[in-house]
């Protein structure tokens, strides 16, 4: 339960706890018809490489003696969902799941011309308040959403409560780029081209100067690290790409 007076960051902005979601899902409302094409002109296309990378890391199997169910959460327009089904050729039955109905539309509708769409569902549904039955899920899996949640600390023990035991957690996030020099002029890029390219593209910069200021309020990776840990997850790793742009987090629930 939220406590009276609780705060959290919205970018760069105060805001009370309880008030972050709807700030959250606005700006994705905002955005959604528009979500993949401002990530592939801002990543140069390489988001794609960090995705592909963060799936080859599941290794989601082909085969096996029961269903091979994965929960990709804030997974709305689908891009993670569809990569772990055509891996598994078809076996893995993915669960698209966030908390905004707009990039959920967005997703649905691709999903019908997909290989194998008969493999993935879309539910509406809250990080921190799981529909899901507990041990229900082989792997759960979240790319660049993590930082969008108000209380991350409760998503991750979410998380933890609908893995099997075995079950794997990867989280794909932006992280705080750490090579000389590079980092200012990421600093420069993010701050100067982003926005105004989110303005060209969808008509408003604002989504995209919260993006922004979003990752720099995200923990370091050893600090996520330790709340992976917190959850109960074990073996918790992480590797940085393209310095440290973006980080991929697992752990494993035994």
């Amino acid at each position: 339960m939220t406590q009276p007076g609780q705060t959290t960051h919205f970018g760069e902005r105060i805001v009370a706890l309880d008030e972050k979601q709807g700030l959250v899902d606005k700006v994705f409302h905002d955005v959604a018809d528009r979500y993949d094409l401002m990530n592939d002109l801002m990543s140069a296309g390489v988001h794609r490489l960090w995705k592909d990378a963060m799936v080859a890391e599941l290794a989601p199997p082909k085969s096996g003696s029961r269903p091979y169910r994965v929960l990709d959460m804030a997974g709305g327009t689908g891009d993670i969902g569809e990569r772990i089904v055509n891996r598994s050729l078809g076996y893995a039955q993915v669960v698209v799941s966030d908390i905004n109905a707009d990039m959920l539309r967005v997703g649905a509708e691709r999903a019908k011309s997909w290989r194998y769409p008969g493999q993935v569902s879309f539910v509406e549904a809250n990080a921190e308040q799981l529909p899901f039955e507990s041990n229900s899920f082989d792997a759960y899996t979240i790319a660049f959403g993590i930082r969008n949640v108000p209380r991350i600390q409760k998503a991750l023990d979410e998380a933890h409560r609908v893995l099997r035991r075995g079950g794997r957690l990867l989280v794909l996030e932006f992280s705080q780029v750490d090579v000389p020099g590079f980092d200012a002029v990421y600093r420069l890029y993010s701050d100067n081209v982003i926005p105004p390219m989110g303005k060209l593209v969808t008509g408003d910069a604002q989504p995209y100067q919260y993006f922004i200021e979003s990752i720099r309020k995200f923990p370091d990776p050893a600090a996520f690290s330790a709340m992976i840990a917190q959850a109960g997850f074990r073996r918790v790793k992480h590797q940085s790409f393209t310095g440290n742009i973006a980080t991929l987090f697992s752990g494993w629930k035994f």
